[in-house]
């Protein structure tokens, strides 16, 4: 079949792994703020692991998922769907992780 996994508009690849891309459609602004959040949770499971904090592992992980949702990394896939419902349901995580911090 080939030589492994290969880049395309919907997917990019490192050391041989094939990774979902972001969403072209999604306003700057939106996927600014959603990578902020896939950033601090990510750096969440790094501390709460090192802490050996499980509760607070799984708190960092469900923002890692509700970010890369967000950005179309997860999910539905993005090409699938049409662009204002693309944009609606990274709009509705956004404000789902913006809501964790109240």
């Amino acid at each position: 079949m080939g030589d492994g996994p290969v880049e395309d508009d919907h997917f990019f690849v490192v050391k041989g792994r094939r990774w979902r891309r972001t969403d072209p459609c999604l306003p700057d602004d939106v996927v600014e703020a959603l990578t902020s959040h896939l950033g601090r949770g990510r750096s969440g499971v790094r501390v709460a692991k090192k802490a050996g904090d499980d509760q607070a592992v799984a708190a960092a992980r469900r923002r890692v998922d509700l970010a890369k949702h967000g950005l179309g990394e997860r999910g539905p896939r993005w090409w699938e769907d049409d662009p204002d419902a693309r944009r609606a349901r990274a709009r509705e995580a956004l404000e789902q992780l913006d809501a964790l911090d109240d």
